[in-house]
């Protein structure tokens, strides 16, 4: 009888997990890459995406996992775009992280908390072909000229493409 009950659990828990995953329909691209627990000023992380799709307009984020090391309200990223004319535009990005109090921003219930974090709204790939997003992290001190060169609290970074929904 126990392992019957523990059977129809496992199969709810399946069915449970798999709508969620299946409701979320928007995503083209999806990827992380760990960091281990400090990212480094001269570690970026590269993301490539292969754009056959020039008309239909996209949403870029930008995803973090941090815990409750990272010391800062604000966090400060490059993000450097390369399309496939090899045409490169870089921006600087400034995000929260934290309310005043120091209470983490994001998604989750434990000390690690994820933020999904706008890049660009609603754009359309200008060209086909493979697009490379570079992301490096350009935090300061407050009154120092030295950017930060061990970021503690970053254990992911990751970047999504979504496509636009009709309906929006």
């Amino acid at each position: 009888m126990l392992l019957k009950n523990k059977f129809k659990l496992s199969i709810i828990s399946f069915t449970a997990i798999f709508s969620l995953i299946s409701c979320d329909n928007s995503f083209v691209y999806d990827q992380y890459e760990q960091v281990n627990g400090t990212w480094n000023v001269n570690q970026p992380f590269t993301f490539e995406y292969e754009a056959i799709d020039t008309v239909n307009p996209y949403d870029y984020f930008i995803n973090l996992r941090v815990n409750k090391d990272f010391p800062y309200n604000n966090l400060f990223l490059i993000v450097e775009t390369e399309f496939p004319s090899q045409q490169i535009t870089i921006d600087t990005i400034q995000y929260q992280m934290a309310e005043p109090d120091g209470k983490l921003l994001g998604k989750g219930f434990s000390d690690t908390k994820e933020s999904k974090l706008w890049f660009r709204e609603n754009t359309a790939f200008s060209e086909k072909g493979l697009h490379k997003f570079k992301i490096s992290q350009a935090v300061r001190e407050l009154g120092k000229v030295d950017g930060v060169k061990e970021l503690k609290g970053v254990t992911e970074v990751g970047f999504r493409i979504e496509k636009k929904n009709d309906d929006e």
